[in-house]
Formats: C-alpha cells, sequence, structure tokens
C-alpha cells in the first residue's frame, strides 16, 4: 500500500512537471501598443481583421497571452504622433511591454522633409526607452515616383535611428503587400484584410523576438 502510495506521488509530481513545462513562456499577459497610421489602425477594415486584432490571435496561436491594443490613426504623420504619444501611454491601464512604431508612410506621401519625420521618429524612440518601454521600428519606403534623392534620405531614415539607438528594426511594414493588388483595398494603398494577415505572418519573428528581450 505504502509502495502504491509513493507510485502515485510520484506520478503526480511528473504529471506537475509536464504542466509547467508546458505552460507558455509568457504565461503573463504582455501589452503590445500598435502605434501608428492608417495602415496599422485598420482602415476601411472590420475591427477583427485590424493589424492589431489579427497580430493579437496570431501570438495567441502560438502561446503567447499576448493584448495588442490599436493605437493607430488615419491620417497621422511623424508630427502628430509625436503629439500624442504620451498621452496614448498615459491612457493604458499598464506600461506596455513593446511598441510597435510604424509612422512615416503619411510624411512621405505629403513630401514632408525626410528630417523632419527623422526628427519625431527620434523623439519618439527617446521617449520610449526612457520610459523602459521596448520598441519595434516599423519601416517604410518611399514612393517610386518620388525623386530619387528623396527616396534614398527618407528610406534611410528607419534604419539609421535603429542602429543609433539600438532598437530592433522591422526594415519594411508592408513588405509582400505593397504594389500587390490582390491584397489591397480599392485604393491600393490600404491593406485588405488577406494583406493584413500576411503582414502579420511577415512581422510576427521579430513581434516575437522583441518580447524576449
Amino acid at each position: 500500500m505504502k509502495r502504491f502510495a509513493q507510485y502515485g506521488l510520484g506520478l503526480a509530481l511528473f504529471q506537475a512537471l509536464l504542466l509547467v513545462m508546458a505552460t507558455p513562456a509568457h504565461a503573463r499577459e504582455v501589452l503590445i501598443l500598435a502605434f501608428g497610421d492608417s495602415l496599422s489602425a485598420g482602415y476601411g477594415l472590420k475591427p477583427q481583421d485590424s493589424f492589431p486584432a489579427q497580430l493579437q490571435t496570431a501570438l495567441r496561436k502560438q502561446g503567447v497571452a499576448a493584448r495588442v491594443h490599436n493605437g493607430g490613426v488615419s491620417g497621422d504623420t511623424t508630427s502628430a504622433g509625436r503629439g500624442r504619444l504620451g498621452w496614448v501611454l498615459t491612457g493604458l491601464k499598464a506600461k506596455p511591454d513593446l511598441v510597435i512604431l510604424e509612422l512615416g508612410a503619411n510624411d512621405m506621401l505629403r513630401g514632408q522633409s525626410p528630417a523632419l519625420a527623422k526628427a519625431n521618429l527620434e523623439a519618439m524612440i527617446i521617449d520610449l526607452k526612457r520610459r523602459n518601454i521596448p520598441v519595434l521600428l516599423a519601416g517604410m519606403k518611399a514612393s517610386y515616383n518620388l525623386d530619387r534623392r528623396y527616396r534614398a534620405e527618407f528610406d534611410g531614415i528607419y534604419p539609421l535611428l535603429a542602429r543609433k539607438h539600438g532598437v530592433r528594426l522591422y526594415p519594411f511594414f508592408m513588405d509582400g503587400v505593397a504594389g500587390n493588388r490582390a491584397l489591397l483595398l480599392p485604393d491600393q494603398m490600404h491593406p485588405n484584410a488577406k494583406g493584413v494577415a500576411l503582414l502579420v505572418q511577415r512581422i510576427l519573428p521579430s513581434v516575437k523576438a522583441s518580447l524576449k528581450r
């Protein structure tokens, strides 16, 4: 009887160990702020098809207990984003474990100075680092119909800032979607639901790596 009891105790301990080993690495819910413009906000889409919603679903399917807050505003430039970052962070119930910073497309489309976009993005990165909030910088690329010099200066903003401030860079937020008519809304600028799904699939490894830092 004693041997049976010992066996039962050993089995229970073994099962408990298996349960611990099976528990996701991020058992505590992590908070991610997707801070950007219409590309990440979900312009023209149902809420469940937006980038934050699809990213949250993808992370949870991979065992990461995550909540992704939609901090995107359609039409936002880097100047507008810089102006509202502080109060968006204050409005959250907890400090984010990661901020995905996706801004700059509207600066480029309006022909605004790359130097201004760089200054605004840098100010936001510095602010987030001061608050000890990790940053995943989502890059943007200038349209091919713009001046070559402008494109080079604009495209160089993101890798330069990532190197300078030691933040992780996802080189091009619209990678695989830009220019693909099947993955864009009729305006041929914003991703449709399938386009967002591809964006999430491609950026997901960078998001998970950023959470492990």
